[in-house]
């Protein structure tokens, strides 16, 4: 038995002092005291958190997931670990369909060996595309844009966890349906031109995400509610990347009001994560990293440099959201998205022992994935 002291416990619908986390494998429960013989961690007053979970995440440390490189995903995730992130989907975006299929057997190949590495588990994969509209491309190459393809997808649905395409480009929704009936792939609605009926009928056919909400979707209007309106006025969960610069702190609280246990928190981080500002590249496309701020050279905006820990703290400080219903956002509702929220996402008894403890202001300090310390600062 280990159990952590002295910490803040923040569980999924209030924080607790003056208690004593229990765990081995697994969460045991929440104590008075600390029984005989336990091995102890000191908080020092810091917060205890459930593990963050990335659902969308191109690279770190200058690897890319495209890379089809068993080391960029040992590098990425050895990384995202420093973080807090105890779970990810490494994501994979528009390039030529045979790099897609190597990034995708390469995550599948090293699955098992990241329940036990010094890094991030892989809890699946998200296929940022093909299958997406040109005219919403953003910063993903038009060249390798395909038709949305079932078989494909049905193919690898044992690592495909999420599945971004454009609604509007699947004649009768039929892939969406077959993925739908056949899978248990998340289909989500992202880089897409679709209006607010198409969105809205594609949600009751499959769609049941949305990706990166208001980036590279038809945006809302007063007389076209477009994809954003769609997302916010259906059941689906939704992607926000909390970076500040994606989208303004200001829609913050107004996504969660709307959105609630079905908003969940992404950093759509970029191989220029945890490195100096400079120039990169993501499958294949060079961009620039400057600030917060990832570009490609005609000025279109690429993913972020976002830490997931910091993007937790980025809503609680520019918002009058809870710090639990934050984390939340960062754990609880990634893990229901994907269908993981029996063993993952909230330190209640019985779920996986992944806990991180961190400083006031959510810096990690101590990375804890099924038990064991995979990360001390």
């Amino acid at each position: 038995m280990k159990a952590i002291t002295n910490g803040k416990i923040i569980l999924k619908d209030r924080i607790v002092e003056g208690k004593v986390l229990l765990y081995t494998d697994v969460i045991e429960g929440i104590s008075d005291a600390v029984p005989a013989g336990a091995e102890v961690i000191d908080a020092s007053g810091k917060y205890v958190a459930p593990g963050l979970i990335d659902l969308h995440i191109h690279g770190y440390l200058g690897k890319d997931v495209c890379d089809g490189d068993p080391e960029s995903i040992r590098t990425i995730a050895g990384g995202i670990v420093q973080n807090g992130v105890t779970g990810f989907l490494p994501t994979t975006m528009t390039v030529d369909k045979k790099v897609i299929v190597k990034a995708l057997e390469v995550c599948r190949a090293l699955q098992e060996e990241s329940k036990t590495w010094n890094g991030t588990t892989i809890l699946g994969v998200h296929a940022e595309g093909p299958f997406i509209n040109p005219k919403k491309k953003g910063a993903q190459a038009e060249e390798h844009i395909l038709k949305p393809d079932a078989k494909f997808v049905k193919e690898y649905a044992d690592i495909i966890k999420i599945i971004t395409l454009a609604p509007e480009m699947d004649e009768d929704f039929a892939a969406i349906r077959e993925i739908r009936r056949d899978t248990d792939v998340v289909v989500s609605m992202g880089h897409t031109d679709a209006d607010y009926n198409t969105a809205m009928a594609s949600t009751n056919v499959g769609v049941r995400h949305a990706t990166h909400l208001f980036n590279a979707m038809s945006a809302l209007a007063h007389r076209n509610p477009g994809v954003v309106g769609a997302a916010l006025n259906s059941d689906v969960t939704t992607e926000l990347i909390v970076d500040t610069f994606h989208v303004n702190p200001a829609l913050y609280p107004i996504v969660h009001a709307l959105k609630g246990e079905r908003l969940c928190f992404i950093t759509d981080c970029l191989p220029a994560g945890g490195l100096p500002e400079g120039e990169y590249t993501l499958g294949g496309q060079k961009f620039i990293s400057k600030g917060i701020e990832c570009r490609l050279p005609d000025g279109t905006i690429a993913g972020s440099v976002l830490k997931l820990n910091k993007g937790v703290w980025n809503v609680y400080t520019h918002s009058d959201i809870p710090l639990y219903e934050c984390v939340n956002c960062a754990s609880l509702h990634p893990a229901k998205a994907i269908g993981v929220d029996q063993r993952k996402g909230s330190l209640e008894v019985g779920k996986d022992a992944d806990i991180i403890i961190t400083d006031a202001e959510f810096n990690v300090e101590k990375t804890i994935i099924g038990g064991t310390v995979r990360y001390g600062a």
